[in-house]
């Protein structure tokens, strides 16, 4: 049996019962309402706390406090993930924008030594995730469907490509060399070294582009 069916399996017997339905909704609520306090304290520039620089957690947060907008945009970040998470049909995208916010501050509280909101964040993690596999059956395209073509062949792909691509690091060069940017004791040392990456990233360009899935999603089971 595949793997898709394996997981599909498992899913539909999760998901049909009504107590974890019930669960779900729970945790979503739950993970949205813990978001939006703080979120809504980063959107209108309040300290998000009143610990001193002294102590590791507050010289933190109050350096971000110092950074302007990125400060709101990060409240703007975890209440649009909450607003998602409480729109049923919205919650699959609310799960996978909540999911790296929330790891993202379990790692960072742990690494500070946040006293007891480590802990805490790092259920709501597990509780991120556990709504992510919740919504597996809306998810599952990502990983199991592909596209149904190929990308066109040319001849010399991987000789046109990297080339197009040094070229472009050659003419690169030559501009820094005009401008005079970086004051480089060598710009013809410097050129090389464009043109030699500038083929390198063709190749991997060109690789890509080969292995590359175009077209219609492949639904055939």
């Amino acid at each position: 049996m595949k793997l898709e069916h394996i997981l599909d399996d498992i899913h539909a017997a999760v998901t049909r019962r009504w107590w974890m339905q019930i669960f779900a909704a729970f945790t979503r609520v739950l993970l949205a309402v813990g978001f939006i306090p703080p979120s809504y304290k980063k959107i209108i520039h309040e300290p998000f706390t009143s610990l001193p620089d002294s102590n590791p957690v507050g010289h933190y947060f109050n350096a971000l406090l110092q950074t302007g907008f990125y400060y709101e945009f990060l409240g703007w970040g975890q209440m649009i993930a909450a607003i998602l998470l409480l729109i049923p049909r919205t919650s699959h995208l609310g799960a996978l924008l909540f999911l790296p916010i929330i790891v993202n501050i379990a790692v960072l509280t742990s690494s500070v030594g946040f006293v007891g909101t480590w802990l805490l964040t790092i259920f709501m993690a597990l509780a991120a995730t556990f709504l992510v596999a919740w919504e597996y059956d809306r998810l599952k395209p990502i990983i199991f469907s592909t596209r149904e073509k190929r990308p066109r062949k040319f001849n010399f792909q991987f000789v046109t490509i990297p080339g197009f691509f040094a070229i472009g690091g050659a003419v690169m060069g030559g501009l820094w060399w005009l401008i005079g940017l970086g004051n480089f004791s060598n710009y013809l040392r410097v050129s090389a070294l464009l043109v030699a990456v500038g083929a390198a990233f063709g190749l991997v360009v060109a690789l890509h582009y080969r292995f590359m899935p175009v077209g219609p999603l492949d639904r055939r089971e």
